[in-house]
């Protein structure tokens, strides 16, 4: 049976130390929003097997005036899990592009309606590019001595050479479509001929 990649992400997640569900999601969302997201309807269900099939161990902790914040840990049967998916080789990503996917059907609409779809798609990643470099700059300050850090970086570096590639193909796909674009036509008028009379 195929099992979900949650699953060994929130593995790798608890790998770093115990967490709540919140914890995860915030996780999530500060440090690897740009290639990979899990919503809470896939999290918890994922912490509750864990915790059952002993992969992890859950702690109840009481707030005065809040919910109890339930705790996951990662056993060591959890990580021997975590690190047989980690040098199991890795199946061919196959992701949804709607911007390609549009581009297809690009005859339906006009030139114009293209390059603008892919002027959008540019903007995109130049502000993801943006953003990859400010958490790059916020690790190296603040987890400049976490043993992770090589390991962070050639995420951060992957981000970066990805996002620079498709900024590189938008600029050439625009300019491509504007060559296409019908050139104004060369004025026709007649030249008046002025003839000199004696």
């Amino acid at each position: 049976m195929k099992k979900s990649k949650t699953r060994f992400a929130v593995l790798g997640i608890l790998s770093y130390g115990p967490m709540s569900g919140y914890d995860i999601k915030k996780f999530y969302e500060q440090n690897v929003a740009g290639f990979w997201s899990e919503s809470y309807g896939q999290i918890y269900p994922i912490l509750k097997r864990l915790a059952t099939e002993g992969l992890a161990t859950r702690s109840v902790h009481k707030q005065e005036g809040k919910p109890d914040r339930h705790i996951y840990a990662l056993t060591a049967k959890g990580l021997e899990e975590l690190q047989q998916w980690l040098v199991a080789p890795t199946g061919r990503h196959i992701g949804r592009h709607e911007t390609l996917l549009k581009l297809m059907f690009g005859q339906q609409i006009s030139l114009a309606q293209n390059i603008r779809q892919i002027e959008r798609f540019r903007d995109r990643q130049k502000g993801e590019l943006t953003e990859i470099e400010a958490l790059k700059q916020r690790f190296q300050q603040e987890e400049v001595e976490d043993p992770n850090m090589p390991f962070w970086q050639l995420a951060f570096s992957y981000g970066e050479h990805v996002n620079r590639a498709y900024i590189k193909w938008a600029e050439e796909a625009i300019a491509t479509l504007r060559e296409m674009e019908p050139k104004a036509p060369v004025s026709t008028s007649p030249k008046v001929r002025y003839s000199i009379h004696c």
